[in-house]
């Protein structure tokens, strides 16, 4: 999509009239234009002066944003160019308030001098300079000059008006210019009326010509259009803000490191592969990963998320995040427009570009508004003459008619709803490409998830130890580590994470082996054998009691992988390791279904594994052994039965995203998800497709709000002004109230749509974290001999179940928290683990001999945080 800035629109008439010029022109297929941030979006092979020409002709200005990226031929990479945001910023500036303001003060001390005049000293009995007692005339000179002097200051509505006749486009400053200067011209033809009466010595005549006067209507009118043109412009400075926010953010700066030396440089000339040193409280320039130091990152500004995250070598940091505490080194992996905030600030840009589908009716009608509204003032006229009417008061009434019609609220109800609304989902890491992706999500019937990244974490963590030998659960993951640290496999990668986070050490080996697809192998100091692997290759080394491959048939109907460790003919226990679930995917499905959604989860792996998945998950129907070139005829079959919302995050799901009716993308998925989706999750949480669906459905009403009180306003505010009312009611309408009423209309409808940051995500991001404690199962000594395996399982379970207590903690914010809270109970003698939890405030302690709650209390309070209670 190309965008262009485009200037001299005042009203949704001038929107119409650019989009119906822009749509002629050859090789243009699409054409969107925004009144809020007068700019369009065109999509199609049209030439750039063809696309200007046509704006021109239509009456308007227009240039083409300067977005583009320049390649550096050092590094291959794309760079910042000072231009890159500046067409956005363009767009964004408020460049009418400033100009309103100083048009409305200046209208404003002249119109108090001219009420005088007019309705001061008849209204009021205010005292006139002696040169005007009795002088009509005089009083009728000086209104003239006081209003002309106000319709001088505000003729950009004459100006605009009068061109957009004659460019066959009239809009609202053509209502405005015929209202105020129809009243003018009629008070300027009574003046000289006046002078007539008073060269005949018909004075009294003269002076009953006075209340037929509407100078100071003529200018009235422009005065509070102004008003309402300046808190329209204020209102919709504000429906920007979060695009102006993400800005911001937008590096100028970077320290990088060259020839050895750090050197300040323009965020333009840094280049993919540069070191760059950031700070505690700096902002991340580039996007990258780090290769020197620990920290931890605020991440809020592009993910919503207001806890930091800690980082150290090798972790990924983003753009226009806070560094909070560590200094750090990252590599630039992606600089310019490749960052993560220069796709944001274009998905957001994107979407206050396009329209909305529901934006066509209204679109429509605004089109033909203004002529329509010109051609009922003409009859209002001509019927009141006709029924007996007198010319003033027939004048009025048609005068009333176009000042108080309205179509920029027409042309503002979407638009403004559809920027607050991507702005709101943009704060909360909710990325909205389209306005109609915006439109569209909440009426979805389907959701469709994929498994692996997105209901699941996408790499596998240890869920249950089991120990069959004279060994604690310690020592087993001690030994599984000396094996697995020397494994390149996905496996042993859980087991090795799960060792380093309960800061254990591996034995020393040698003799290393791997044999591939069964397991590994090494001898310990005292030369025996360790080994480890599935069922079949440890039972070539020793003898498995039938009651623990018993445990390893129920862990593998449960999706999960047991890996079973022997050292020489003694089996030690098994791990098992599985893609766990995240924490918030459980819950987050149960309110899509609670909305009405029916969840579904398509998965390449084995029926066995999916459905344990898709049950913990709690989905309406698992579709498993699933293709990835399937996916997409899977989402086909679904779309018979409604509206499908497609979430993935790989490379395999891009085809079913494109075929779904919305996509959502993982924001931690590829690029070529992220590319094929409508919608991307910048959390990586699936509770955020709650919040997505819950926004889009309170824009959709928003909108229908706004459409519902910019066609009422005028339904009800036009036959008023036209007098329809008077025989039934009396009612009528003076022109000044009519131009007030106007004034008012499209500050209502901007005003509605900030509500929308008010939208609240109540409890869709809140999850409980999950308990390691509920998904290992510590089975304590069991001998290998021991026929009542299962009954000696379940007592022992019971039995751990009394040596577990629960901390209740107040004051835990942050991981940082909760590894300073683990590090202190789990140093105590009797505590074989803690699990610490600072979302529940919890630490639920797993002991091997009874700890006295007054140790516990003081473990914990000694590191500065607030003992609750303590449960057995």
């Amino acid at each position: 999509m190309e965008q262009y800035n485009i200037t001299g629109m005042s009203c949704a008439a001038c929107q119409a009239r650019v989009e119906k010029a822009v749509s002629k022109v050859e090789g243009v297929e699409s054409c969107a234009v925004s009144l809020l941030t007068n700019s369009m979006g065109v999509t199609g092979n049209a030439k750039e002066e063809d696309i200007i020409k046509a704006v021109t002709n239509a009456g308007y200005g227009a240039s083409k944003r300067d977005d583009s990226a320049l390649v550096d031929t050092k590094a291959g990479s794309k760079k910042l160019t000072a231009s890159q945001t500046r067409g956005i910023e363009e767009s964004l500036k408020d460049t009418q308030t400033p100009i309103l303001i100083k048009r409305l003060v200046s209208s404003v001390i002249v119109l108090l001098v001219l009420m005088y005049f007019s309705m001061g000293h008849m209204m009021f009995g205010f005292k006139l300079p002696a040169f005007f007692e009795g002088n009509h005339i005089g009083l009728a000179l000086i209104q003239m000059i006081l209003s002309g002097i106000i319709i001088i200051i505000n003729k950009k509505f004459f100006v605009s008006g009068f061109n957009s006749v004659i460019h066959g486009a009239p809009n609202m400053d053509t209502l405005v210019a015929l209202g105020s200067g129809v009243s003018y011209l009629w008070s300027v033809a009574i003046l000289f009326l006046m002078t007539r009466y008073v060269a005949d010595n018909e004075v009294m005549k003269a002076h009953e010509l006075m209340d037929s006067l509407y100078f100071e209507s003529a200018a009235m009118i422009l005065v509070l259009i102004t008003v309402g043109k300046l808190l329209e412009s204020i209102s919709k400075g504000k429906t920007t803000n979060a695009l102006k926010s993400l800005l911001k953010l937008a590096a100028k700066k970077a320290n990088v490191i060259r020839d050895n030396e750090e050197i300040e440089l323009p965020i333009e000339e840094v280049v993919v592969g540069d070191i760059v040193c950031v700070r505690p409280g700096e902002n991340v320039p580039i996007d990258g990963f780090i290769v020197e130091g620990s920290t931890s990152i605020d991440e809020s500004s592009l993910t919503g998320e207001s806890i930091p995250v800690d980082k150290e070598v090798n972790d990924t940091v983003f753009t226009a995040t806070n560094n909070k505490s560590g200094f750090i080194k990252v590599r630039a992996t992606r600089v310019g427009t490749d960052t993560s905030l220069s796709k944001i600030i274009q998905m957001v840009s994107d979407a206050a570009a396009t329209k909305a589908p529901i934006a066509k009716i209204a679109d429509k009608v605004s089109g033909v508004f203004v002529p329509v509204v010109i051609a009922i003032a003409i009859v209002t006229f001509i019927v009141w003459i006709a029924v007996g009417a007198d010319l003033g008061f027939a004048l009025a009434r048609a005068i009333s008619v176009l000042v108080i019609s309205c179509p920029c609220a027409l042309g503002l109800a979407t638009p403004v709803a559809i920027m607050v609304g991507s702005g709101v989902g943009a704060r909360n890491g909710i990325m909205f490409k389209q306005a109609i992706s915006l439109e569209q999500t909440g009426k979805m019937n389907i959701v469709a998830l994929d498994k692996t990244g997105t209901i699941t974490k996408g790499e596998p963590e240890v869920t249950d130890i089991i120990t069959v030998a004279d060994i604690a659960d310690k020592e087993l993951v001690k030994l599984a580590l000396s094996l697995e640290i020397k494994s390149e496999h996905p496996l042993a990668y859980a087991v090795v994470n799960y060792a380093k986070d309960n800061n254990l050490e591996p034995e020393s080996v040698t003799d290393f082996k791997a044999v591939q697809g069964n397991g590994l192998m090494a001898k310990l100091k005292d030369e025996s054998l360790l080994t480890a692997g599935n069922r079949e290759f440890i039972a070539k080394f020793a003898v498995i009691d039938p009651l623990l491959i018993k445990k390893v048939d129920e862990l593998s109907k449960m999706g999960k992988t047991p890996l079973i460790f022997a050292k020489g003919e003694k089996v030690l226990g098994l791990i098992a390791v599985a893609d766990a679930i995240k924490p918030d995917s459980a819950s987050a499905i149960a309110k899509l279904k609670e909305m009405g959604l029916k969840v579904v989860m398509l998965t390449g792996d084995n029926e066995l594994t999916a459905n344990e998945i898709g049950r913990l998950a709690g989905v309406h129907k698992v579709i498993a052994g699933v293709k990835p070139d399937e996916k997409a005829k899977v989402i086909e079959e679904l779309k018979k039965e409604g509206k499908v919302l497609m979430v993935g995050d790989g490379i395999n799901d891009a085809p079913a995203l494109v075929s779904a009716d919305m996509g959502f993308a993982i924001g931690a998925g590829t690029d070529v998800a992220i590319d094929s989706a409508d919608v991307v999750l910048m959390k990586s949480r699936l509770s955020d497709v709650v919040i997505a669906i819950k926004l889009s459905k309170k824009t959709i009403k928003n909108i229908y709000e706004n459409l519902f009180w910019a066609f009422i306003y005028n339904i009800i505010g036009i036959p008023l002004a036209a007098g329809v009312y008077i025989s039934a009611f009396g009612w009528t309408l003076n022109p000044m109230f009519g131009a007030f009423a106007m004034s008012l209309s499209s500050f209502c409808v901007v005003t509605n749509a900030l509500r929308l940051n008010l939208f609240k995500k109540d409890d869709t991001d809140e999850y409980v974290s999950s308990d390691k404690k509920n998904c290992q199962v510590n089975i304590g000594n069991i001998p290998i001999s021991n026929d009542d395996f299962l009954n000696k399982e379940k007592k022992n379970n019971k039995g751990d179940e009394k040596m577990n207590k629960t901390i209740k903690i107040e004051g835990m914010m942050c991981g940082h928290c909760e590894a300073s809270v683990k590090k202190a109970l789990e140093s105590l003698e009797g505590v074989d683990k803690a699990e610490v939890s600072h979302v529940t405030g919890e630490a639920i302690v797993s002991l091997s001999s009874d700890v006295d709650n007054e140790i516990l209390k003081h473990a914990v309070e000694a590191k500065d945080y607030k003992v609750l209670d303590i449960l057995a």
